[in-house]
């Protein structure tokens, strides 16, 4: 049933304020149900007056349940729960419902890290946010929060990139999850190089994922990404893209991905500019067609760069 102030004695003292549309005849009014209207009405006028308390904390969770994006009810709720010294672990037992419920909501993830960031303890929030990437593994504000956790609690640990390989097990094509395994790696070093039994542990963790699925493009991107945070030459993996691509087998392509890793490393041979073009020609005309005028724009730069040298 619908929820009403007006005749609610508790509400008996404040006079809605109603939202200004520009003049009786508003050109592009939205057509916000009297329910909705209504509570936005007094909750201006509670906003006006700076009034902290638990019936205002009421209001906002029910607009939020009629709206969970008004990010200005988000703003306030948090103030009203600073204010009255409200038990902040009784809101992320009501937040947690509520994110599950609206699974594409941002504003639940800013709030909730003003709560955690208050509470200073990040307990219980691993286990919520795997039970969030069950619903939807790559959902995005759930893993920038997670990032945020990281980085707030020093949870750079051995658990926290075991927990990554797992989401990688259950789906080796998980972005999100590579991309998450790549903060831990290197997201601390503050640019500083990753010791090297790190760098050759993530090297042969990507190429195992790549054997796995040879066309997955985000264990070559995460490849290619640890190497060139440390400064090492690419060509460090040219027996290995070998495996899956070699432009004298044409047809014997298993991995666009391996191609375009070879032609960085053939454009970086002094003979071998040749093969790089084979590979550019391969991937407009065989193995990624769709972008294949991305690709002969990288064989103009690519002759270029034969010109300058």
């Amino acid at each position: 049933m619908p929820k009403f102030y007006h005749d609610d004695p508790e509400w008996a003292d404040i006079e809605p304020i109603a939202q200004e549309d520009g003049g009786p005849h508003p050109l592009a009014a939205i057509a916000y149900t009297d329910e909705y209207s209504e509570a936005m009405g007094f909750l201006r006028a509670v906003m006006v007056n700076n009034e902290y308390s638990e019936r205002v904390l009421g209001l906002t969770e029910h607009i939020i349940k009629m709206n969970a994006a008004h990010y200005t009810v988000w703003l306030y709720r948090a103030k009203v729960l600073e204010q009255l010294g409200a038990d902040l672990r009784r809101e992320i037992a009501w937040l947690n419902p509520t994110a599950l419920k609206h699974l594409k909501n941002y504003q639940i993830w800013n709030h909730r890290q003003t709560i955690i960031d208050k509470l200073g303890s990040p307990e219980g929030e691993s286990e919520f946010i795997s039970t969030m990437l069950e619903q939807d593994s790559k959902n995005y504000h759930v893993w920038s929060y997670r990032q945020w956790l990281v980085q707030r609690f020093d949870l750079y640990t051995d658990e926290e990139l075991k927990w990554t390989e797992n989401m990688i097990e259950e789906d080796v094509r998980n972005n999100s999850a590579w991309n998450h395994r790549f903060y831990l790696v290197v997201g601390k070093k503050d640019g500083q190089a990753v010791p090297e039994d790190a760098v050759q542990r993530e090297l042969e963790y990507a190429k195992a994922a790549i054997r796995k699925a040879p066309q997955n493009q985000s264990p070559w991107n995460y490849l290619r990404g640890i190497l060139r945070h440390n400064k090492l030459p690419i060509a460090m993996i040219k027996g290995f893209a070998l495996e899956f691509a070699d432009v004298e087998k044409p047809d014997d392509v298993y991995s666009s991905h391996a191609l375009d890793t070879l032609v960085d490393i053939y454009a970086e041979e002094e003979d071998k500019k040749e093969e790089a073009k084979k590979a550019l020609e391969l991937l407009a005309t065989r193995y990624d067609p769709i972008r294949k005028q991305y690709w002969n724009y990288r064989k103009g730069l690519l002759g270029q760069t034969s010109a300058m040298a």
